[in-house]
């Protein structure tokens, strides 16, 4: 205790000659206030790098730790990957092994199937000769059969022709007076308007009318093989003739028998189990029913005149 405060006493002492040497020490090494100012400014700046530094120390050491636990994770992931591949390996293996037993397989079966064909290829071939030559006749008889029926159809087309030029011939003066001859669908529709051939609401044939039944009918007897269908129209507008017609549809049945009538009388030789009549009444308007000039046109009579194709029909059924 006596020991201690002897070297406190001691140092207090001291203190006052301490200060003293100092002072005299700085008064005699003293540097200027720029000097000062800019080791100050040098020793904040190496503050700020050092600080920097320890910052960036910091965080490469968080880096260094993230990258090895993402290599752990990826030895992990490696071992198995390894693991894997050694258990495909196995498994390629015994693929192989079955793949190699298949082919084993496959070849017995082709080589046994290879020794059966054998004995009976030339019996195959033999009946595939048969059967080829038997198209062969075939398809020479159909293609045959085709020549035929289209030299047949052909022959009616030019028969028709010659029809609808006879026809036309026939009728040349009545072309200017409602009558008009022409060619569709393969067949010839010789159309005349009912001024022609009847009076308002009648099914009497006009003399006029009756004159181109004639020259047609003459026409007709020289061409057997034609059929022949008379159709009567009318116009939209109501039917106000005698008692015993009721109705538009009535009135062109009736004159399309009328004239059914007149081809069999003025044409004797006409078959009449060729020839047919219907009405259609203003259910089959050539044009709108929409003016004066359009009804004429609906109120008409058509001979419609096509080929009898039951002899190329029968050769197509063969």
């Amino acid at each position: 205790m006596n020991r201690m405060t002897t070297k406190m006493s001691h140092t207090m002492k001291f203190k006052p000659l301490l200060l003293i040497g100092m002072g005299a020490i700085l008064c005699s090494s003293c540097v200027t206030l720029g000097k000062y100012e800019a080791l100050q400014a040098t020793n904040n700046q190496l503050k700020k790098e050092h600080n920097v530094t320890r910052q960036e120390l910091a965080d490469m050491r968080g880096e260094n730790a993230e990258l090895l636990r993402q290599n752990q994770q990826m030895s992990v992931e490696l071992k198995d990957l390894h693991d894997l591949k050694e258990v495909q390996t196995a498994e390629l293996a015994r693929l192989r092994g079955e793949l190699g037993n298949m082919k084993l397989g496959h070849d017995t079966v082709v080589e046994n199937y290879m020794q059966q064909i054998a004995g009976q290829n030339q019996e195959s071939t033999k009946e595939l000769n048969d059967r080829e030559v038997a198209f062969a006749a075939k398809e020479n008889a159909l293609l045959a059969e085709q020549a035929k029926t289209q030299a047949a159809l052909q022959a009616k087309e030019q028969e028709l022709e010659r029809v609808r030029h006879a026809v036309t011939n026939a009728l040349v003066g009545f072309q200017n007076k409602g009558l008009n001859v022409e060619t569709k669908e393969g067949k010839v529709y010789v159309s005349m308007e009912s001024k022609l051939m009847f009076a308002s609401a009648s099914w009497t044939v006009s003399k006029e009318g009756k004159e181109a039944i004639k020259e047609l009918a003459a026409v007709l007897e020289n061409s057997p093989d034609l059929n022949i269908v008379v159709e009567g129209h009318t116009d939209n507008d109501a039917y106000k003739g005698r008692s015993d017609v009721r109705d538009n549809w009535d009135l062109s049945v009736m004159r399309a028998t009328a004239i059914v009538k007149l081809l069999l009388e003025y044409g004797p030789k006409i078959d009449p189990t060729r020839v047919e009549a219907c009405g259609h009444g203003e259910f089959s308007p050539k044009v709108e029913n929409n003016s004066p000039a359009n009804k004429a046109m609906n109120r008409r009579t058509e001979i419609i005149l096509s080929p009898n194709l039951n002899e190329v029909l029968d050769a197509l059924e063969k």
